[in-house]
């Protein structure tokens, strides 16, 4: 690893520590809000375990999600929000053969 660049991640190392430990502040901070799954499954109109099925998960994991005792992470997240902008479509692309 160059020095230059050595230097800059060592910083950067540093600076995280000062922010963890509240002497500085962050420059930018991302929040990401969870998703209203309960409101995205009623607007397809599909029940808990139709709507399980449909995006491939249990639905005691759909259910942990709408008591929001957990929250979808990753590809379930990412096809939450395809259903919540375009619900029709997106059912219409996952039953597609």
């Amino acid at each position: 690893m160059k020095a230059e660049m050595f230097d800059e991640l060592l910083g950067s190392i540093r600076e995280g520590g000062a922010i963890l430990r509240g002497q500085t502040q962050p420059s930018r901070r991302f929040v990401v809000e969870a998703a209203d799954v309960r409101a995205i499954r009623e607007r397809t109109k599909l029940s808990q375990s139709e709507f399980a099925d449909l995006i491939g998960v249990s639905v005691k994991t759909l259910q942990n999600w709408e008591q929001d005792r957990r929250r979808p992470t990753g590809p379930a997240a990412a096809l939450l929000r395809i259903i919540a902008q375009e619900p029709k479509l997106a059912i219409q692309a996952i039953h597609h053969t």
